[in-house]
């Protein structure tokens, strides 16, 4: 109850003043429609009489019972003033969307009235009149029950179920709900204007405040009217009524369904004598049911005691009469445009082929009218001969209408005996999502029979094509139909090569996962003999590398069968790391160091090229066992094995086992074991032999091998091939026009990496040489951006490595030669074209020995200037004219020639030198350092030279380099560098001020090798000799602006 307040006065005032509002609202006749706001008005002016004789009766008013009841009947009524203004004020569907809590809240403050007046029994016991009319008006309030009707509770929560639903009800529960909703509101369900006009005041209702379940329910019942208005063309007059012989018959209406408005299959008839389709009603009664409430007709909204369906026999005569007789008329007019076929207009095409798909789907039974009459098989026709005619959207209608054709069996034969899943795989690539939806459509209600997969699967491009539509993620749709079809077509055993051949491997490694042993060795054969894509090597590697690596240890037909298949898969780089951790080294060991007995020398074979092709990627094998007794493949125990294999193996596998050293050879954490071992196990003369095999393999592997070991046994292996008298040989293989492109590169790069003597360049390699290197490295320099750029790169490194022989040579022969063919403009091209790391450390490193052989010259008169040359050269001679005086170069206090006096400042090398100090390569930045170097060794000449050198940006590129690097070769040799900039008094004034310049020297000082420190410490000498050591703040000198 409320609590009473106030004074009895006060409280008789409010009452007065909210039972004239109830009461003066009611009069008006606004509420009278709803029934729980007229009775409370009915006891509103029952109580306004109570009240009046209660205020005549000023005695009573000072009674605590009175004064109580009052006071709580005034709060009861102010309470409820709200709820009856939402009856008053409202919209009629916005009372009922609420109505049930509307009434609650009405009957909640009934039950209270009746107990405050209950309160008044004995203080009236004086006044017995009005003690009676209070004592019946709380009897009758305290027995009464608010409540809405029946239909207005069905309207209640089937709106209320709108609100909450996330799949739209279906169009038989939507009408039931129109129905009722219409008699909740005493409208006829036809007048759709009038409902129109109530979901427009709920509309205006909501247009403010509103909840999201007002908002959804508003949104429904818009959507609900629509469908619900659109009427379907119905026949006038009765059944038997006449009609022309050719024309479409429209239904009449008793054949629609009041619920679905559509011509009924199944007419059945309720207790209430409405006849409705059974599907329809039968939805129609699940959601009364799960609403918790009794079943009722839709129609009259009467309650059924009986559920029953009484199949209306007559009226189902009727309508399949009719339904024959329009689907006759329908196939004789498909029959009539499909035999005019080109001429025949799009339009009746598309009029053709909607009622084919109609009388499939709302008529199945029908469905052989429609195959025996031949439509079928002319509408095959039509889209194999049409196609390019008929534009997509239409060939999408075609795959529809057969597609619900194909239901039909005999009509499926047919469409099969006409080609149609060629025609659907050509649609699969159709413009609109319509059209290949439909073609995936009918594809996989082909794809149900076996014979059909087979068929599906060889044609051509149609695995392709639905595997890229799977993977689709931008189309859900059609990537699932896709992937519905592609699982049917994997239930064929036929099917698997073919599907892996497109890019599906799931069914083969299935199969091969959980397959017997002769389905493993099938598909571990078909592996082995697959053209893989990198992913498809990839995905059977992960998922199936360690089934293939087992199987290694079961009889010799599996194990062959797994080799070629893991060979197949070792040719993937990534795939090696995947093989190692599945363990696949040991195993192969064992088969390579088996005997002959054991293992054939075929196997053997792919288990070395297995081995090989995992090697040649270094990170990762390295740590891992090479075989069972824990050894790794680097270690002397294996190199030993792999060398006694190399010698007693046949020709095949000699060249695998080749590759496997290289691979060994070439790997940053092995190399430096593997060439140790290979030399204390006389290796190196077993290896020299091959590099004259007949076969080119076992040539190109000798070469590589021997190429990776001379970087690390240079003079043991030259003293080898010396003493076989192979350098000759490996000079006349690179001038071997017969040669490929791959052993000359393996040929150059192991020449280019021995230390040969000054006069083995003389005698053997010589000027022919020469000429071919000058000429080879023209070519090689205009096809570097080709297919085989790898290759060139790796000859062009191999030929500057044997230009740098010819460099350091101080033989008078050769320096003519240097001179001659341009060494400093072909090192200097180097840099500029900027090639490979290698190529640029070799070019500036020629560089270097040229530079360094100019400043030894000078002082000796080495170099002699090259004659005049041209056409005009000798009658510079003969006419005797007066020389011009020689400009002296700064450096060498000599004239210098650009080309052939080796002058890195005339030879305009400085510069690109320079920016080298700024490479990525530490080398190549190590070799700039040196080369830069050679001309800092007279301080003279540097003092001639410091304005040329400064403007070329030569000291600010190094003091910069000096501040940024790390301790260790490079610092030192920049350090030097320095320390010879500041015997240069000019240099060391401008740098005096640099503090971070001074910081770094310091730094070297402390943690930089004893050459290093002792550079610094002169440098700072030099400083501190002008400036002292710190102090002062640093400027701009020495920065360079743009690196």
């Amino acid at each position: 109850m409320t609590s009473p307040g106030g004074t009895a006065a006060a409280a008789l005032d409010s009452i007065a003043r909210s039972l004239a509002e109830i009461c003066g609202d009611c009069d008006g006749g606004g509420d009278h429609r709803w029934d729980p706001p007229r009775r409370f008005s009915d006891f509103a002016r029952r109580l306004e009489a109570v009240v009046r004789g209660l205020a005549g009766a000023p005695e009573l008013l000072s009674s605590p019972a009175v004064r109580t009841a009052l006071g709580g009947v005034a709060a009861d009524l102010d309470a409820s003033r709200p709820t009856l203004s939402v009856y008053r004020g409202r919209s009629p569907i916005y009372i009922l969307i609420h109505c049930v809590p509307l009434s609650d809240a009405l009957r909640g403050r009934v039950a209270s009235l009746a107990a405050w007046l209950a309160l008044l029994d004995s203080p009236l016991a004086s006044l017995p009149d009005l003690r009676k009319k209070a004592t019946d008006l709380s009897r009758d309030m305290d027995q009464t029950d608010l409540k809405v009707t029946e239909t207005e509770e069905r309207v209640y929560s089937s709106l209320q179920r709108e609100a909450k639903e996330v799949v739209q009800s279906s169009k038989a529960v939507q009408s039931a709900t129109v129905m009722d909703l219409a008699r909740a509101l005493g409208i006829d369900p036809a007048d759709h204007g009038k409902l129109g006009e109530q979901i427009k005041l709920l509309r205006a209702d909501l247009s403010g405040l509103s909840s999201l379940a007002e908002r959804r329910i508003l949104i429904s019942l818009e959507k609900i009217l629509d469908d619900w208005s659109k009427e379907p063309c119905i026949a006038d007059g009765l059944v038997t009524a006449n009609f022309e012989e050719e024309a479409q018959i429209p239904p009449f209406k008793n054949f629609l369904c009041p619920l679905t408005k559509g011509v009924m299959k199944d007419p059945v008839v309720l207790e209430s004598s409405q006849t409705y389709e059974r599907a329809a009603i039968c939805h129609w009664f699940d959601r009364c049911l799960e609403d918790g409430r009794d079943p009722t007709c839709p129609v009259t909204g009467k309650v059924l005691h009986s559920l029953e369906l009484r199949p209306n026999i007559g009226l189902a005569g009727a309508i399949e009469e009719w339904v024959n007789r329009n689907v006759e008329i329908q196939i004789n007019s498909a029959l009539q445009y499909l035999a005019e076929e080109s001429s025949c207009p799009v339009e009746c095409i598309l009029t053709v082929l909607d009622n084919v798909y109609r009388i499939s789907e709302e008529h199945p039974s029908c469905r052989y009218k429609v195959r025996n009459a031949g439509i079928v098989a002319l509408v095959v026709k039509l889209l194999k001969d049409q196609s390019s005619r008929m534009g997509s959207e239409l060939r999408g209608k075609t795959l529809m209408a057969m597609h619900s054709m194909a239901k039909d069996g005999e009509s499926k034969l047919i469409m099969l005996e006409q080609g149609i899943t060629r025609l659907a795989i050509r649609s699969l690539t159709g413009r609109s999502e319509m059209e290949k939806e439909y073609a995936l459509k009918l594809l996989l209600e082909f794809s149900i029979d076996t014979d059909c997969c087979t068929r599906i699967a060889l044609e051509k491009g149609a695995l392709v094509l639905l595997s890229s539509m799977a993977a689709n993620s931008d189309h859900p749709t059609s990537s699932n139909l896709a992937e519905e079809v592609l699982k049917n077509l994997e239930k064929v055993e036929d099917n698997v090569q073919h599907l892996a051949m497109a890019g599906r491997f799931q069914p083969l490694v299935a199969r091969l996962c959980n397959g017997t042993e002769d389905v493993r060795l099938e598909i571990a054969t078909l592996v082995g003999k697959m053209s893989l894509t990198n992913n498809g090597k990839d995905y059977i590697a992960r998922q199936g590398g360690r089934i293939l690596i087992n199987m290694l240890s079961s009889n010799q037909e599996q194990q062959e069968a797994s080799l070629h298949a893991l060979y197949n898969l070792s040719t993937l780089d990534d795939n090696a790391a995947i093989l190692v951790d599945f363990g696949i080294l040991p195993t192969l060991m064992d088969i390579l160091f088996a005997t002959q007995q054991d293992a054939p020398s075929e196997i053997k074979e792919l288990a070395a090229s297995t081995v090989a092709n995992i090697v040649s990627i270094s990170g990762h094998w390295e740590l891992s066992f090479g075989d069972k007794e824990g050894h790794q493949i680097q270690s002397e125990f294996i190199i030993r094995k792999l060398l006694d294999v190399l010698s007693h193996s046949p020709c095949k596998c000699q060249a695998a086992v080749l590759h496997i050293l290289c691979g060994i050879a070439s790997s940053p954490r092995a190399s430096d074991m593997a060439a140790s071992c290979i030399e204390s196990s006389g290796g190196l003369k077993i290896v020299v032999q091959y590099i004259e095999y007949s076969e080119i393999d076992h040539r190109v592997n000798a070469f590589r091998l021997l190429n990776l070991l001379s970087e690390k046994l240079g003079q043991v292996l030259a003293e080898e091939l010396r003493a076989s008298n192979k350098i000759v040989s490996l000079k006349g293989k690179l001038l071997d026009a017969h040669s490929s492109l791959e052993e000359r590169c393996e040929v150059a790069g192991l020449l280019a990496n021995l230390p040969i003597l000054d006069d083995e360049v003389k005698t053997v390699l010589g000027s022919d040489l020469l000429t071919w290197i000058i000429s080879h490295i023209r070519e090689e320099q205009s096809i570097s951006s080709g297919r085989n750029s790898k290759k060139v790169r790796r000859m062009l490194e191999g030929l500057l490595g044997l230009l740098l022989h010819y460099a350091k040579t101080p033989d008078p022969t050769i320096i003519t030669l240097v001179q001659e063919n341009q060494f400093m403009r072909i090192f200097r091209e180097q840099l500029n074209s900027r090639p490979h790391s290698r190529a640029k450390q070799r070019a500036v490193l020629g560089l270097k020995y040229l530079s360094e052989f100019a400043r030894v010259s000078v002082a000796t008169d080495l170099l002699e200037p090259q004659p005049p040359r041209g056409l005009c050269s000798p009658l510079v001679l003969l006419c005797g004219m007066a020389p011009m005086v020689p400009i002296l170069c700064p450096l060498h206090n000599v004239p210098c020639d650009g080309n052939s006096s080796f002058c890195l400042l005339k030879g305009n090398a400085v510069k690109p030198l320079i920016d080298l100090m700024n490479d990525e390569n530490v080398d190549v930045q190590l070799a700039a350092v040196e080369a830069l170097s050679t001309i800092l060794s007279d301080v003279q000449n540097l003092k001639n030279a410091k304005e040329e050198l400064e403007q070329l940006g030569l000291f600010r590129a190094a003091i910069y380099l000096f501040k940024e690097v790390r301790p260790g070769k490079l610092q030192e040799k920049v350090a030097l560098m320095v320390e010879r900039f500041f015997q240069v008094e000019a240099l060391a004034q401008d740098y005096s001020t640099d503090q971070d310049l001074v910081m770094a020297l310091v730094g070297a000082m402390k943690h930089g090798n004893a050459n290093t420190k002792k550079h610094a410490q002169d440098a700072l000498a030099n400083l501190r000799v002008l400036s002292g050591v710190g102090g002062k703040p640093s400027s701009n000198h020495g920065k360079r602006s743009n690196r």
